[in-house]
C-alpha cells in the first residue's frame, strides 16, 4: 500500500511553504507546544532504543490497517486526499504510527504489570467520578451561585456558561468529565469525599479560585482493559514529566 501511494501521490503547490509554517508557530505563540511535543517523543524514542523495544513488519501493517478504517480511508484516492490535506508525505504518516505504537509499548514495558499492585494497594484511588463544577475568582460570587443551586434549583448548566471562569467547565455547561480520584486536586477530592449524587458541594477555595460542585454519578473500583489505559497512561504522563523536567531525559 505505501508504494502504491508513494508512485500515485501528486505535489500539490501551496501558498505556504514549510518556512511560513514554522514562522506562523512562532509568531502565533504555538511553536512551545509543537517543541513539548517533540521533546516527548525524542524521549520516547530514545528510551525504547535502549531498552530493546522494537516493532515487526506486521505490527506496523496492522496499525496502518486500523488507522485507516478508522479515519474511512478505504482506497488510494481517499488517502491520498487525506496526506494532502494534511500537507505530509506517507513517509511522515508511517513515521507517526510507528512513533504512537512504540508508545504504547513503552507504557505497557514501564507500568503494566504494576497497575494490579497498584490497584490492591490503592482501590479507594481508582474510583471514578462524573463531576460538574463552576470555577470562579471571588468568594462572594461563589457563595451566590451555591445558593442560587441549592435554595432556588438554578440550572447548573446555565450558570456554569455565564460565570465559570475555567474553560472546559464554561464550555461544557459545568460537565468536566470521568476522573479518578487521585486525579482530583487535593481539595476537591477531600471536600467530595462523602458527597452523594446529585449534591452540590463548596465553595471549595483551591489556588485556581473557589470551586462549585456536583457529583453526577459514582462509579465503583475496578480495573477493567478500560480503567487498565487510564491508570496506566496517569503513570505514563507522570513519568514523562519528571524525565523531561529533570534534564536527563535518558
Amino acid at each position: 500500500m505505501k508504494e502504491t501511494l508513494e508512485k500515485v501521490v501528486p505535489q500539490k503547490t501551496s501558498l505556504a511553504t514549510d518556512a511560513d509554517i514554522i514562522a506562523c508557530l512562532r509568531y502565533s505563540c504555538k511553536i512551545a507546544e509543537i517543541a513539548a511535543l517533540s521533546e516527548r517523543d525524542v524521549l520516547i524514542l530514545r528510551t525504547c532504543e535502549q531498552l530493546g523495544i522494537t516493532l515487526s513488519d506486521e505490527e506496523l501493517q496492522t496499525a496502518g490497517d486500523a488507522f485507516r478504517l478508522e479515519y474511512k480511508l478505504l482506497g488510494a484516492s481517499e488517502t491520498i486526499a487525506w496526506l494532502e490535506a494534511q500537507r505530509i508525505t506517507v513517509d511522515d504518516w508511517s513515521e507517526g504510527i510507528r512513533v504512537a505504537l512504540l508508545t504504547k509499548k513503552l507504557k505497557e514495558h514501564l507500568f503494566g504489570a504494576t497497575v494490579d499492585g497498584q490497584y490492591v494497594a490503592n482501590r479507594e484511588q481508582f474510583k471514578r467520578v462524573a463531576l460538574s463544577q463552576i470555577v470562579v475568582l471571588e468568594h462572594i460570587e461563589a457563595i451566590k451561585i451555591a445558593q442560587a443551586l441549592r435554595e432556588e434549583n438554578a440550572s447548573f448548566y446555565a450558570l456554569a456558561l455565564a460565570h465559570s471562569k475555567g474553560k472546559q467547565s464554561q464550555e461544557n455547561g459545568g460537565f468536566v468529565g470521568i476522573q479518578f480520584i487521585a486525579e482530583l486536586i487535593q481539595e476537591l477530592a477531600r471536600a467530595i469525599a462523602n458527597a452523594k449524587e446529585g449534591e452540590v458541594v463548596g465553595p471549595v477555595e483551591t489556588k485556581l479560585g473557589y470551586h462549585i460542585l456536583r457529583v453526577e454519578k459514582w462509579f465503583p473500583p475496578q480495573l477493567n482493559e478500560s480503567v487498565k489505559d487510564q491508570v496506566m497512561e496517569s503513570f505514563f504522563q507522570a513519568w514523562l514529566k519528571q524525565r523531561i523536567n529533570s534534564n536527563h531525559p535518558v
